[in-house]
């Protein structure tokens, strides 16, 4: 005997496309199709904080622009040296797939000999995913930025330099560098050059806008530095352009007085919603009293 199901040809038709649709869907989200992107840096920021950062998506391996962040897991960061492994926090991922954990100034590191750190961030894996391991190793940079008015030339001063275990300092050899300052929406860059012996000097544009107070917040940034990671300083000076002049405008849609053509707009509106009340009112009392002449006429 036949399946009740089959007398059904359009029920039975849309079954078989909802089981289809979502073995694709299935196939399309399935693990295997996707290409984990585990990467891992270090940004020693102005307070010379050091965050470690590590950004875990997965991308479709025939559609790149499908990315999928891997959320809530747990990812650990390490300090090693040779066979020792220090634990230096954990981090769960975000909704956008970032784990980030900040260490202070004050934190001692591993140092080896050569005098880098050497840092590693661990995933450990799900029955889903995969472990997942990075490593990266950095020397620590001292980047200072300084502001100063040479002459009565505003003048940019860039130091880098590391610091050995006796405290003597070694100026960076050649290291690109970017000078930014702050934008309404992002960084703007005004200069890109490299420190040579570990300095670099140049005179600030005079034309830059500031805000109400002329204050401006200038940037030093060291970028994907093989030895140094990514460095950063930032100072804030009144070096900027403000142009406190107010112009007057006339009326316009976000003023307290409204412009003049939408007062006329508006009574001429007014006006013919009283105009067809008025007519409304006259035709009832026209139709009422051609209804008492009917009736008395019938009369």
């Amino acid at each position: 005997m036949k399946s009740n199901l089959f007398k059904y040809p359009f029920i039975t038709s849309f079954i078989i496309a909802l089981m289809f649709s979502f073995t694709s869907i299935a196939q399309e989200n399935d693990a295997s199709n996707f290409r984990m992107m585990f990467n891992f840096k270090t940004v020693k920021q102005d307070d010379n904080s050091r965050l470690l950062e590590v950004s875990f998506i997965a991308r479709n391996k025939k559609d790149r622009k499908d990315k999928i962040p891997v959320v809530d897991t747990e990812i650990k960061f390490y300090n090693t040296l040779n066979e020792k492994e220090v634990l230096l926090g954990t981090s769960t991922t975000s909704q956008e797939g970032i784990a980030q954990l900040i260490l202070p100034e004050s934190h001692n590191y591993l140092v080896d000999e050569n005098g880098y750190i050497n840092l590693i961030a661990k995933f450990e894996g799900t029955d889903a995913l995969d472990e997942e391991e990075e490593e990266l190793s950095v020397k620590d940079l001292h980047l200072e930025l300084n502001l100063e008015e040479i002459d009565s030339v505003k003048t940019v001063i860039i130091k880098a330099f590391t610091i050995d275990s006796l405290g003597v300092e070694t100026p960076v050899e050649e290291a690109d560098i970017i000078v930014s300052v702050q934008g309404m929406l992002s960084k703007m860059k005004i200069k890109e050059n490299y420190i040579e012996d570990g300095e670099f000097k140049f005179e600030f544009p005079t034309d830059l806008p500031g805000n109400e107070n002329g204050d401006i917040t200038v940037f030093s940034i060291i970028e994907d530095n093989d030895d140094f990671g990514n460095v950063f300083q930032k100072k804030t000076v009144n070096w900027g352009t403000f142009n406190k002049q107010v112009k007057e405008e006339g009326n316009k849609l976000w003023s307290e007085a409204a412009p003049m053509w939408m007062y006329i707009v508006l009574t001429i509106l007014l006006l013919g919603v009283w105009a067809n009340y008025v007519y409304t009112i006259l035709n009832l009392f026209k139709i009422k009293k051609e209804g008492k002449e009917l009736l008395s006429s019938e009369e």
